[in-house]
């Protein structure tokens, strides 16, 4: 079943543009099970909207890439990190390149 997410950071876009590269740097193009990815710039700071094949898949993900990647831009930044709102939510419909219908 899909997983999907929201998730709002209260930081300047530019973290999310570093903490893109990294990821990129650390695992390349291509990404196992994730459908889409969407980063934007907001009023606050930045929001990144996914959607997965599966809640596994971004488990995987998130422990091995993600959390490392962060972990590492944050090495020697001052104060705490960001709190985050993350919103989970269904996909009730997702048309991807081609016309393909994943749900």
């Amino acid at each position: 079943m899909t997983y999907a997410h929201v998730v709002d950071v209260p930081a300047p876009v530019e973290m999310y543009d570093a903490l893109h590269a990294e990821i990129l740097r650390r695992s390349g193009t291509t990404v196992d099970g994730l459908l889409v990815h969407v980063g934007r710039a907001t009023a606050t700071g930045f929001q990144v909207l996914e959607v997965w094949q599966s809640r596994a898949h971004f488990d995987s993900y998130n422990d091995q890439v993600v959390l490392p990647a962060v972990a590492h831009l944050a090495a020697g930044q001052p104060g705490p990190a960001p709190q985050q709102a993350i919103e989970e939510f269904q996909v009730r419909g997702l048309v991807l390149e081609g016309g393909n219908v994943v749900v």
